[in-house]
């Protein structure tokens, strides 16, 4: 059978949800033609002559992104059977049924995807099966070099991605992965993980994601890979997304993470607002935060945090003491500057909608936007939202350096000073990669 297999965007990353399922369907004897949209073209001839296409929707802009190019599949190829798999496909299950696709899954999908290419699924399969993985196949995908790279002390690194793990054992309200997985996590096995990296280290990788939502929801398995991933890689570095609560709790696994070339960890920080992260079920504080940070100073660990720093929740004063706290911990080379502007996402699904505050703020689903419309019950708040929303995209595109557009989200949470003393010439070389947007 043809099949193809599209991403419309992963956060500027080589699609891992293109290349595990093409391994699986062409262990099956299935003719897969994987298209990243992102980086590449889909030839029309493509799409007429597939008996099936398979949309990949990691994340809520991929899906917004794809709904369109659902519809062109359905008009230049009715026969074809169209389906949606990943994170975001279950959370909009009706609406992409709508669209036209026969079966939409989530969770752990290649098994399923298989049964769905070969017309034995049902409409809507959500997977937490324990899979035997097998090793991504990206021979089809474009070279790792289109994608995001590292950069560190002015050098620019290719950089490939790789996952450990799926799913969550946590249950954070505002997290798109709950409503999936429900706090089950999922192991890909060590040497999976492995032989994946070999390949994208023969391909040119000098630095490896690893996207697990959390490295450390299981620590045996993480430090047992990432000791026999130094072992077997010596020269390559990493970076990792770990929790505030499981860097606090695996505070003595800090170490390791630094002898076996961990650059980076990315943390998911939220808020500086313990009623913000309170209503968000995050599991930490911002003492918590703060004494993260330095345990991670402590060992010479980059800790890169990520917020969402306008919610239902939101007070002026804590957005300019979220501020406050970059400046002072001196994270303003650190944080992309998107971190400033993003708005709190509520999606279908969400366990925010099961907060009784939240109900009178809403204003309706939107169906394009795939997303529930609310209103700060300040304006002024949505009115800086907004602001500085349009002050990041602008100086991004424009090409300014993080202090420079940070010194200007100062001014407009604090009207229109600048912070006192600032230095716009960067203070510190701190690796990150250059993917801007994180939505």
């Amino acid at each position: 059978m043809r099949v193809v297999l599209i991403s419309t965007y992963e956060l500027g990353r080589q699609p891992f949800g293109l290349a595990s399922p093409a391994a699986w369907l062409r262990a099956r004897g299935h003719d897969v033609y994987t298209a990243d949209l992102a980086v590449a073209l889909l030839p029309p001839r493509v799409v007429r002559e597939a008996d099936c296409v398979a949309f990949y929707l990691p994340m809520h802009t991929a899906t917004r992104m794809a709904a369109p190019l659902i519809e062109q599949v359905r008009e230049r190829n009715p026969a074809a059977r169209v389906i949606a798999y990943g994170l975001y496909a279950p959370l909009n299950e009706a609406y992409l049924h709508e669209l036209g696709v026969s079966v939409v899954i989530g969770g752990e999908f290649e098994a399923v995807l298989v049964d769905a290419v070969e017309g034995r699924s049902q409409p809507a399969v959500t997977s937490l099966d324990r899979l035997t993985f097998q090793v991504p196949d990206r021979s089809t995908l474009p070279a790792l070099s289109r994608y995001a790279s590292l950069r560190i002390d002015g050098e620019k690194r290719v950089v490939g991605y790789t996952e450990a793990s799926r799913g969550c054992k946590h249950l954070c309200r505002h997290c798109p992965v709950v409503p999936v997985y429900g706090g089950a996590f999922r192991v890909v096995p060590s040497e999976i993980v492995l032989e994946d990296i070999e390949q994208q280290a023969a391909a040119g990788a000098r630095h490896i994601t690893f996207g697990d939502p959390d490295f450390l929801n299981g620590p045996t398995h993480a430090l047992r890979l990432i000791d026999a991933f130094h072992a077997r890689f010596p020269e390559l570095t990493y970076d990792v997304t770990i929790k505030v609560e499981h860097l606090l709790q695996h505070r003595d696994l800090l170490p390791a993470l630094v002898r076996t070339g961990c650059l980076f960890v990315t943390t998911a920080a939220e808020s500086t607002e313990d009623t913000v992260l309170e209503r968000l079920d995050k599991g930490h504080t911002r003492a918590g935060f703060l004494e993260a940070l330095a345990l991670a100073q402590g060992v010479g660990l980059v800790l890169s945090p990520t917020f969402v720093p306008f919610t239902p929740w939101t007070t002026l004063a804590g957005y300019r003491d979220l501020l406050r706290v970059v400046l002072e911990q001196d994270l303003v080379d650190t944080v992309a500057p998107v971190q400033y502007a993003l708005r709190l996402l509520i999606p279908n699904g969400s366990r925010i909608l099961e907060l009784p505050d939240v109900t009178p703020l809403l204003a309706g689903f939107d169906r394009v936007g795939l997303l529930h419309r609310w209103r700060h019950p300040d304006p002024a708040v949505d009115e800086l939202a907004a602001r500085v929303f349009e002050a990041v995209a602008s100086e991004q595109k424009a090409g300014a350096p993080r202090r420079a557009i940070f010194s200007q989200v100062w001014a407009l949470a604090h009207d229109g000073m600048p912070p006192e003393n600032f230095d716009l010439l960067p203070r510190a070389a701190v690796p990150y990669l250059d993917e801007p947007w994180y939505c």
